[in-house]
């Protein structure tokens, strides 16, 4: 279901804004840090805020957070121990696939946004 309603947003994006995105302004008044910390959604990880890249033999606070992440975004069971292993590289492919992005096992830039929007989205955990 969410990769049918992001593929469906991105192609609407393209066939209106043709093959150059464009960034239009929105109307809307600015919020302070504070509202934005009041009326915005929490995270459902707390580990960290770093997102740097992950991949098989990293560890620490930020393969907890992508831990936490998976198990939100697709249940993947995984014991958010900080040691991206085997199990923690699977359950990354698995999610990488499940949202129609690179395939590669590792944790960078994009997997991040995806896994965080994912995980923090009404209705998770998504089946694939």
């Amino acid at each position: 279901m969410r990769c049918a309603l992001a593929s469906a947003a991105v192609a609407a994006s393209l066939l209106f804004a043709g093959s150059t995105a464009i960034a239009a302004p929105q109307n809307r008044p600015t919020a302070t840090a504070e509202a934005v910390r009041t009326v915005g959604p929490d995270d459902v990880c707390g580990f960290t805020k770093s997102r740097p890249a992950l991949q098989r033999g990293s560890s620490g606070p930020a393969v907890q957070q992508a831990q936490c992440y998976l198990n939100f975004a697709i249940d993947a069971g995984l014991d958010e121990d900080g040691d991206f292993g085997r199990l923690t590289e699977t359950a990354t492919t698995q999610f990488q696939r499940c949202a129609r992005i690179v395939v590669d096992g590792r944790i960078g830039a994009q997997t991040w946004s995806f896994l965080s929007f994912w995980a923090n989205s009404p209705g998770a955990p998504f089946a694939c």
